[in-house]
């Protein structure tokens, strides 16, 4: 059966002709902790606390309190199913995105009664609406400070040009219409809510949940291979070689995702903040991608909620924040921002950039150089810097050689155990700036941090000298028809 993808239930179809990509539940699973719990033995993986393994996404078809609603965990949480819904090989998804991201596809606007987010309404000014009973936003642990919507595409407009920009946010769900939004600073929806705040006008915004695959990873670009008003939506419709389909939302004047699942559309109020724990005191956020689980913030945002759309037995979409789900979301695009500046400056040299699932997709990367004649020595250290560039939050680069499978943990411990020497082959950049959620990066930790957010950037050289290649040739093992032995 030939499937075009373009929105999550064709995804979801699409993956259910492979084995072991799709697991459903008909029993019976509370929102409040249990769907995270569950899903943490089931196919989170990424730097969740142990035991966790990767496994097949996992659709619950009898949530507590939303009987018309499924909720769907882990779509992304492989990078193997990633390459299944992007159609290419795990191993190329960054060459895949870096390619999209230079032939992108501008989206289009089609008509309110072409938009299946928008086949059932809810209007905030309706008897009885409540955002926490029409949306079953799951609390990912018991000490979070509430319902969490984790996968969120969050679409605003630049009140000057007229430019918009999508990106994923930590959204709370705070009371029946009110959600809180928690942004890291330097995001670019931040810098337009500002520009609104300034003038003490409401910012528009919508939140499509539950959209096609290619949307959330291309929406996970950022500066500076995405500049304030790029619109990363553009790189979704080069993934999929047609433009995304946006929709007039019913109540504010900004746009959605016109096949999403939910959408949410609302105004971010100016000058108002509201506690992130409120209605619970736990003192705690949620759990966020370095495997920890945030500080709540005494002051954030507050999107006032206008109307509530969905598509008829709508499909929430969650994913736990320190999940594989995350690493391959921000590790992909971080890859293919690596790779668009390193083929430039050091063309013939770049073998393969991973983000490496311990980082979250953002502390760590792998870079696989080939040194090809003795003046490609150092150049490789080069890239490491340049990588640092390319992607600010970067912390740590491993550089390794090109017989070297970046992909295997074991092979760059390998190359880190026989071609690495602590003593000239680290390179440290303390005093600069890093992603804020390190709990490392506090001036408590070490005395060489002035500020929170502020990081030792380091450079692992795990690459042979080229005058020494010929000394570290692996053992070479006859080249077999497998299948011979193996039928």
């Amino acid at each position: 059966m030939n499937f075009k993808i373009n929105d999550l239930r064709t995804s979801i179809e699409y993956l259910k002709t492979f084995p072991n990509q799709i697991l459903e539940t008909d029993v019976q699973v509370d929102p409040f902790a249990e769907i995270s719990g569950i899903y943490r033995y089931v196919g989170a993986g990424g730097t969740v606390k142990r035991p966790t393994k990767l496994g097949p996404a996992m659709i619950f078809n009898n949530v507590k309190g939303h009987e018309n609603s499924k909720v769907l965990i882990g779509l992304l949480s492989s990078r193997e199913r990633v390459g299944l819904l992007l159609n290419e090989k795990p191993e190329k998804l960054g060459f895949l995105l870096k390619d999209s991201l230079n032939n992108p596809i501008d989206p289009i606007t089609i008509s309110n009664n072409e938009a299946t987010c928008q086949e059932v309404v809810h209007l905030a000014s309706d008897s009885g609406f409540d955002i926490r009973k029409l949306i079953p936003a799951p609390t990912n642990t018991e000490e979070d400070a509430g319902p969490y919507i984790t996968m969120g595409m969050c679409y605003g407009t630049n009140p000057i040009n007229g430019l918009s920009d999508i990106t994923i946010h930590r959204l709370c769900l705070q009371s029946k219409d009110e959600i809180s939004m928690y942004f890291v600073p330097g995001r670019h929806l931040d810098t337009l809510r500002m520009m609104y705040e300034k003038d003490n006008k409401p910012m528009p915004i919508s939140i499509s949940i539950g959209v096609d695959p290619a949307i959330e990873i291309a929406s996970c670009f950022e500066p500076p291979t995405t500049p304030l008003g790029f619109n990363e939506l553009s790189i979704a419709g080069g993934l999929r070689n047609e433009p995304v389909k946006l929709v007039n939302c019913l109540t504010v004047n900004e746009k959605a995702i016109a096949n999403a699942e939910y959408v949410i559309e609302g105004e971010l109020i100016p000058n108002k903040r509201i506690r992130e724990d409120l209605n619970t005191n736990t003192g705690k956020a949620m759990p966020e991608f370095p495997g920890y689980t945030g500080s709540s913030k005494p002051e954030l945002p507050v999107i006032k909620v206008k109307a509530v759309t969905h598509r008829k037995n709508p499909i929430m979409q969650s994913c736990i924040g320190p999940s594989e789900e995350h690493v391959n979301m921000a590790g992909i695009p971080t890859e293919a921002s690596i790779l668009i500046l390193l083929e430039k400056a050091l063309p013939g040299n770049i073998k393969n950039v991973y983000a490496h699932p311990s980082g979250g997709g953002k502390y760590m990367a792998i870079i696989q150089f080939i040194k090809r004649s003795p003046s490609d020595e150092g150049k490789h250290r080069q890239a490491a810097l340049l990588a640092f560039a390319a992607f600010s939050e970067l912390k740590h680069v491993i550089l390794v050689d090109e017989d070297v499978d970046i992909f295997d943990s074991n092979d760059v411990l390998w190359a880190m155990n026989t071609r690495f020497q602590g003593d000239k082959d680290v390179i440290t950049i303390p005093g600069v700036s890093c992603h804020p959620l390190d709990p490392s990066q506090t001036p408590e930790y070490s005395n060489s941090i002035s500020q929170v957010g502020i990081s030792c950037k380091t450079i692992f050289d795990c690459t042979v000298p080229f005058h020494l290649k010929d000394k570290f040739q692996r053992s070479v093992f006859k080249e077999v028809d497998i299948e011979k032995w193996i039928k």
